[in-house]
């Protein structure tokens, strides 16, 4: 992608191994070098203590204000309850032809819904939320093949059902940029 990178920012305890296999799902998927680094954010600014959540708009635009250059696309990610006010929650969200994205794990883990963790399952789930809401900074939307990772997802056995992977449509797309 024409030499530029996706940087990955850290925000809270990840696993460095977990970060290393989201990382290197996006740079497969993108095929680019994708630097990985831990920030910084006061998250008491963000949260909304009647929703119990914190605002995923004022996070992402912290992130794009704070964290994003010119060098490419950046995304923040977390392990809190996002959500937007007109949403009850969110995995993520990015700015469309943008900088900068974020996404978060918090309602991706099996634990959240009683059933037993299975790191593999949580990794392969917050990959495709990380490179669905990249998909948007480049310009994609929601998209209606089944399998492909841009399509919409509002509950996570929506983001077990499509892959990693962008269908042709979107790939043609992105190979367009």
């Amino acid at each position: 992608m024409n030499g530029k990178n996706i940087t990955l920012i850290s925000f809270g305890y990840f696993d460095e191994d977990f970060i290393k296999e989201v990382a290197g799902a996006v740079g497969t998927e993108f095929r680019c070098l994708v630097n990985i680094k831990e920030g910084y954010i006061d998250l008491n600014e963000f949260y909304d203590p009647l929703r119990r959540q914190y605002n995923g708009t004022r996070l992402l635009n912290e992130v794009e204000n704070t964290y994003s250059s010119d060098g490419f696309k950046t995304m923040g990610l977390f392990s809190i309850d996002l959500y937007i006010p007109i949403l009850t929650y969110i995995f993520g969200q990015a700015y469309l032809n943008g900088r900068s994205g974020i996404a978060s794990c918090h309602r991706l883990s099996n634990e959240r819904y009683g059933i037993a963790a299975e790191g593999k399952l949580l990794i392969e789930r917050f990959a495709k939320e990380v490179i669905h809401e990249l998909g948007h900074t480049f310009g994609l939307i929601h998209c209606h093949s089944i399998t492909c990772v841009m399509r919409s997802g509002t509950y996570v056995e929506d983001i077990d059902q499509k892959s990693a992977n962008f269908c042709p449509e979107c790939c043609s797309i992105l190979n367009s940029i």
